[in-house]
């Protein structure tokens, strides 16, 4: 293992109910992934051998327990995925069930599950679950507040604090846009009261320094505007003139590539005929939608402003599908391929 250059990445299997254990064997089973990377893979056994099963994939990984991490070094050196299986869930608990919905022993595992894949990106040089990125399967946010985990709505913000990172932001990359939000997941009514000019600057800086981190040398920039038309020079809402704008020369002035605002129902076409690295959107939405109808199933989230690279695939848990072997892997795919790829670099 030592002398292995692929690096280690940690994968948290998701919401046990949900398709993360489908889309992560499916995902895993291509051995052109596992071909650049070792991956360890925070979760229990059951639902990952019943969605092996669905799908007709030999099992491909090495279990070992929990707790044990001493022979982690020796097992990655002979298999490409090894589970770090988490004995705490009752054994049947999610084996092959009926209802697969949002519920708190879920929930409870799939926060555990991410904290452990954490706790291995963040063991010092030389530790066996030492991990150089973290790939994450879906979770239910109604889950994790079922559990009593609602100090963190999600995946995001508890990275952030276990990280101890003060700035991140969510950006989506895929084939040929890339996304970052200046706000996330909050109540659209909520937004236009949490724009400043300091935050919007924020979010553009970190959009440039994750397009540098992805290869970009010189990120050119394009922010939106909050309301329609950017505001029409004030006569459809100022917001665009009393803290996008300043936020923009603000970053100009540090010589930053950014532009704007633009209105948003003209800026993502811009961005996918190649006139911009990146678009800063205002709000969640305004993000995803282009993002979703264009490329779904293979865009990335990434979290940026972390120490370690962080990836998931850009959609839900789909407790509709899951178990069914219906869901599609491409997304999981090109998370667990950019976290190599960030990893690496």
């Amino acid at each position: 293992m030592a002398n292995d250059p692929r690096p280690v990445v940690a994968v948290s299997m998701g919401d046990p109910l949900g398709i993360g254990p489908e889309v992560i064997v499916k995902a895993l089973a291509d051995q052109s992934v596992r071909a650049r990377a070792r991956f360890l893979v925070f979760g229990t056994h059951q639902p990952l051998l019943d969605a092996a099963e669905a799908a007709g994939i030999e099992p491909f990984w090495w279990r070992m327990p929990r707790g044990a991490p001493e022979g982690v070094a020796s097992t990655l050196s002979l298999h490409d995925v090894a589970l770090i299986d988490d004995p705490r869930p009752p054994t049947d608990a999610f084996a092959r069930p009926h209802d697969r919905s949002p519920n708190k022993l879920a929930g409870e595992a799939s926060f555990q599950f991410v904290e452990d894949a954490i706790s291995a990106a963040r063991a010092p040089e030389g530790h066996p679950l030492r991990a150089r990125a973290v790939a994450t399967a879906p979770i239910s946010k109604a889950a994790w507040a079922l559990a009593g985990r609602t100090q963190w709505p999600g995946h995001t913000e508890l990275l952030a604090s276990r990280f101890h990172a003060r700035r991140t932001a969510m950006m989506f990359v895929s084939p040929r846009l890339r996304v970052l939000l200046a706000t996330a997941h909050v109540p659209l009514h909520q937004v236009p009261g949490l724009l400043t000019i300091g935050r919007v600057l924020e979010k553009i800086e970190l959009a440039h320094e994750a397009c540098a981190r992805l290869g970009v040398a010189r990120p050119r920039i394009g922010v939106c505007g909050l309301n329609p038309h950017a505001g029409e020079d004030g006569l459809l809402g100022d917001d665009e003139q009393r803290v996008i704008r300043p936020a923009i020369d603000l970053a100009r002035e540090q010589g930053l590539d950014a532009t704007g605002p633009h209105p948003a129902d003209t800026v993502f076409e811009r961005a996918l005929a190649g006139r911009f690295d990146v678009v800063v959107a205002m709000y969640h939405d305004q993000g995803l939608i282009p993002v979703k109808t264009f490329f779904r199933d293979e865009a990335v989230n990434v979290t940026v402003g972390l120490p370690t690279p962080r990836t998931s695939p850009d959609h839900g848990t789909a407790f509709d599908i899951a178990g069914r072997n219906m869901a599609d892997a491409r997304s999981m795919r090109c998370a667990l391929d950019l976290a190599t790829q960030m990893a690496t670099r």
